[in-house]
């Protein structure tokens, strides 16, 4: 409980850090210009607010990997009412929009790049095309969490009706939102975004992963792909973020070579790094169960791990592993690998099978020990089953790092998806998540209900 408190008042505090923002944009008086040349807008991409994912933490609250005994029944705290899956984290007008309010927070930042780029001060054409594509990449990924969010999964045939968010291009936070998009729409405007951005992006980001790149960008790709379900230009835009970038996966297996920095998005696996801090997350007996015995991860990331207690073993890196103990929500080398084999194993193709084991192996190469090297892989002549040991491995590598949550969404949209069930410590059930549930789509916050009375709200 108390780690689960910890974690909890460290969202608290992000979201105060973006609250802060709107004074920190108001420091020059209204009409005064507070970013003047193309070198302060580089600078402005450089701030810390760009480098995170700050409110993506309670998207991992939600799902099946979090066993949180201590549990309040009716909830009280924010971490009940997410754990839960209340309707609304909040009954109080006045606090927070979490999530919500935390993207378009940062959808306002890089709108500001947008617009005022071009009449910059210094700078050649170039230099600002390419903070303009930067600008736009980070507001694609922004959107991409909004409509995973508060939007239906993806469905192909319904998405031109089923509404999504507002598609914001203002940096002025006090105007009225804009009516809701459709999720086609949406989804539109993120594709394009990226796809006007590429050519102007730089080859690497080596120097600071947070930054934009070709391959960041393909790796976004990659990601908006699968959760639309559209596996065959997921899996062609992982392989080539994998061939574009120079980042390389960290070998779990040999802890001589782990980084000495804590930044996680100045981690070598890093394609496009967004980091927060994800620490002392009790997990549930299922997915610890699903490690094998030569599996690093479970006492790299996670303490406690030899206790039977239910609720004792932890995902805490920062306990076990410092320099791990920030989460990447970005995209990373391991992550491309794991959608380019999902994608390959749910293919008819020929090479379907091996192009599948070579990805996964790749992962756990990396993940698991054993002498030959090869004897961490894993084989089989069934697509079935080499398809769910991949969606196995993916669980294992990204529980905590804001796609688990989506995952489920998009594996509910394929009957995937038993029941998720809550019980507190006394084994009491106190929620649960059926399959198909509206609860898969979060509500509009209560708080942006009132001040656009007129905006319909979610189931």
């Amino acid at each position: 409980m108390k780690k689960f408190k910890y974690i909890a008042a460290q969202l608290l505090v992000c979201c105060m850090v973006f609250s802060g923002c709107d004074k920190y944009l108001d420091v020059e008086p209204k009409g005064k210009q507070l970013l003047k040349t193309t070198g302060d807008f580089d600078l402005w991409l450089n701030a810390q607010t760009f480098t995170t994912e700050m409110s993506s933490p309670y998207l991992d609250y939600m799902t099946d990997n979090i066993d949180y005994l201590s549990v309040n029944t009716p909830p009280i705290s924010l971490a009940d009412f997410v754990y839960t899956w209340a309707p609304q984290f909040t009954n109080d007008v006045t606090a927070p929009a979490y999530l919500w309010a935390d993207h378009y927070q940062r959808i306002s930042l890089y709108n500001t790049v947008l617009l005022g780029i071009d009449a910059a001060e210094g700078g050649t054409a170039s230099q600002k095309n390419s903070l303009k594509a930067e600008a736009l990449l980070g507001r694609a990924f922004s959107y991409f969490y909004l409509v995973n969010e508060y939007a239906k999964p993806y469905d192909a045939a319904t998405a031109s009706t089923d509404l999504a968010v507002p598609f914001v291009t203002s940096d002025n936070v006090s105007q009225k939102a804009p009516p809701r998009a459709t999720t086609a729409e949406i989804y539109q405007h993120i594709l394009d975004d990226i796809n006007v951005a590429i050519p102007n992006l730089p080859a690497d980001n080596s120097g600071a992963r947070f930054r934009g790149s070709k391959a960041a960008a393909y790796s976004v790709l990659a990601r908006i792909y699968l959760y639309r379900r559209e596996y065959s230009e997921a899996l062609r835009y992982a392989e080539l973020a994998l061939a574009n970038t120079r980042a390389t996966m960290i070998d779990y297996t040999t802890p001589a070579s782990f980084p000495t920095t804590q930044n996680v998005v100045s981690h070598p696996d890093a394609i496009y790094g967004k980091g927060y801090a994800a620490a002392g997350i009790p997990i549930t007996l299922d997915l610890k169960g699903s490690f094998a015995g030569n599996d690093t991860r479970r006492t790299i990331f996670y303490s406690s791990w030899t206790s039977t207690v239910r609720g004792a073993t932890a995902f805490y890196a920062a306990a076990v592993t410092p320099t791990f103990q920030l989460t990447n929500s970005g995209t990373t080398v391991q992550e491309m690998h794991l959608i380019a084999a999902e994608c390959a194993a749910r293919s008819t193709a020929p090479n379907g099978l091996a192009t599948a084991l070579g990805h996964l192996n790749q992962v756990r190469r990396n993940r698991y020990t054993g002498t030959p090297i090869e004897s961490r892989d894993f084989t089989s002549s069934s697509q079935s089953v080499v398809f769910n040991e991949v969606l196995a491995e993916r669980r294992r590598e990204l529980p905590f790092h804001s796609l688990r949550w989506f995952d489920m969404r998009r594996f509910d949209m394929e009957n995937r998806m038993s029941a998720v069930i809550r019980t507190n410590a006394q084994n009491t059930v106190v929620a649960t998540l059926e399959p198909n549930s509206p609860r898969y789509t979060l509500q509009i916050p209560i708080q942006v209900i009132a001040f656009n009375p007129d905006m319909p709200q979610n189931p």
